[in-house]
């Protein structure tokens, strides 16, 4: 099954970790705060700089569902159509009055090569913001707790021996 073989090349895999303030972090989630302030102001000055009308496309997952959020979609909860595309994998959102259109994939379901199920798919409509979630199939919730365990195994280093260059 897939699963198994995604699983055992991230076993494989060599890993690190940073221990930082007696937290275990991965790298690139924890970086030093030099690098993060800078990371910050660029995005601060790029958040500046988007036109406040255009829709913004974003993931954010839960626990228990993959979760995308579209802001700036003034519209009501009844002009949006969200569905499935069997054929094409994907999501696909799309209004009535033809002024949005978008598909996406899923590619944590490509991985573990599950199919689209429509009815594992629902959205809502709050703040201008269109949120569509899809329900994290059992496979998936059990590859991720699998996961987790092999996350906790890593061994970690301390901040003092980690380097956070800036360019």
């Amino acid at each position: 099954m897939a699963v198994t073989g995604w699983l055992e090349s991230l076993r494989a895999a060599e890993k690190t970790a940073l221990l930082q303030d007696g937290n275990a972090r991965p790298p690139g989630e924890g970086r030093c705060t030099i690098c993060s302030q800078t990371g910050r102001k660029w995005q601060k000055n790029m958040m500046r700089r988007r036109v406040n009308y255009l829709p913004i496309f974003m993931r954010k997952d839960t626990k228990m569902s993959f979760q995308w959020r579209i802001r700036n979609l003034p519209y009501p909860q009844d002009v949006y159509s969200v569905c499935a595309d069997q054929k094409e994998r994907c999501v696909v959102v799309r209004t009535t009055n033809k002024k949005y259109y978008k598909k996406f994939s899923i590619p944590d379901l490509d991985r573990y090569q599950l199919p689209l199920d429509d009815s594992l798919l629902s959205s809502a409509h709050a703040n201008c913001t269109l949120i569509i979630s899809y329900q994290k199939p059992k496979e998936v919730l059990l590859a991720e707790a699998e996961l987790q365990k092999e996350l906790k195994k890593v061994k970690t280093a301390h901040s003092s021996d980690g380097d956070c260059k800036t360019q």
